[in-house]
């Protein structure tokens, strides 16, 4: 895909982008970009430091059995028919 275009192409598509933007708006944006990946390169570099300083803390999972006691009673009704409830 990538292989086909030549520079010729490039230099074409680059200068149609120059008579629509300008090159201050491209200088504009060029900058802002990249003062925005050296804030994070920066934000990034003090997470690490950080974390350097404080001991990792030890994580353990013990899982609890999802089971539930169960009991069945039978329970008569004011009928006299013996009904069968279970109770948490």
């Amino acid at each position: 895909m990538l292989g086909g275009i030549s520079i010729w192409q490039l230099l074409i598509v680059l200068g149609i982008i120059i008579l629509i933007f300008g090159t201050k708006k491209l200088r504009n944006v060029g900058s802002d970009l990249g003062g925005a990946v050296k804030g994070f390169k920066q934000a990034v570099n003090e997470g690490e430091d950080k974390d350097k300083d404080k001991p990792q803390a030890k994580v353990t999972h013990e899982e609890q059995p999802n089971t539930y006691d169960v009991r069945a009673e039978e329970k008569k009704s004011a009928d006299g028919v013996e009904e069968r409830e279970e109770r948490k």
